[in-house]
């Protein structure tokens, strides 16, 4: 392993699955001293929960971590305590996601099959999940997200005034882990990353397909100290 994106991988980690844990957010609504991925969920940082999941499961071959600046030495100590030997790199995150996610994509090599890319926001990632994401690649598609279907009615807002209605009919509520074929997810970083909200975004802007699976209602992203305790009376 090694840190602040070191630009050589094992040879044994070459192809197959490459997992992008993207922590590099600072958290600012959970009102810390520290960044999100390092706040407390139960005895470890919020990282470790994403880490361990992403460790253990038989689909992951190697992992790369997406670290907040500064917090580079942390993270691989966490991953030594955690015995997370499948961690190759740790990088230092970018000033927004897209940033923190091309870093990343630069420790995988060009023989490697599959970019999982997760947000360590949403640390109760379940191998049912990370099944579900990369099954659709093997069917032609060049990218799979996963999501929940919207139930709530949407309203447009401006100035908080109602000035429209939405229609919710085909609206889902997007996640991750979103998984890619590796090169398309590559292609698409090599652009212009300003109006990014997520990697699928870049890659449909870049002419991939993409599609979606059933999400997981309780792959809740942590923003707020609720967000932190909902999740933490889940373990």
């Amino acid at each position: 392993m090694k840190p602040l994106g070191a630009s050589s991988n094992p040879p044994s980690a070459g192809g197959g699955v490459w997992a992008l844990l993207v922590a590099a957010g600072t958290g600012a609504r959970l009102e810390e001293e520290r960044p999100k991925a390092f706040v407390r969920l139960g005895e470890r940082p919020l990282l470790a929960e994403s880490l361990r999941r992403l460790e253990d499961s038989d689909w992951i071959d190697a992992i790369v971590i997406a670290a907040p600046p500064g917090w580079e030495e942390p993270a691989i100590l966490l991953a030594e305590e955690l015995s997370a030997t499948k961690v190759v790199a740790v990088v230092t995150g970018g000033a927004n996601r897209a940033e923190s996610v091309r870093t990343a994509l630069g420790e995988v090599p060009e023989d490697a099959v599959v970019a999982l890319v997760h947000d360590a926001a949403r640390p109760l990632l379940t191998e049912e999940l990370i099944e579900r994401v990369l099954a659709p690649l093997a069917e032609g598609w060049d990218g799979v997200v996963p999501g929940l279907a919207l139930s709530d009615t949407v309203k447009r807002v401006r100035d908080n005034a109602i000035v429209e209605t939405v229609d919710r009919t085909g609206l889902y509520a997007v996640q991750t882990p979103q998984a890619f074929l590796a090169p398309v997810l590559r292609r698409a970083y090599n652009g212009d990353l300003t109006a990014a909200t997520d990697c699928a975004m870049l890659v449909e802007v870049a002419g991939g397909r993409v599609t979606v699976v059933e999400g997981d209602p309780r792959l809740v992203k942590v923003t707020t100290k609720a967000d932190l305790e909902l999740v933490a009376s889940w373990l």
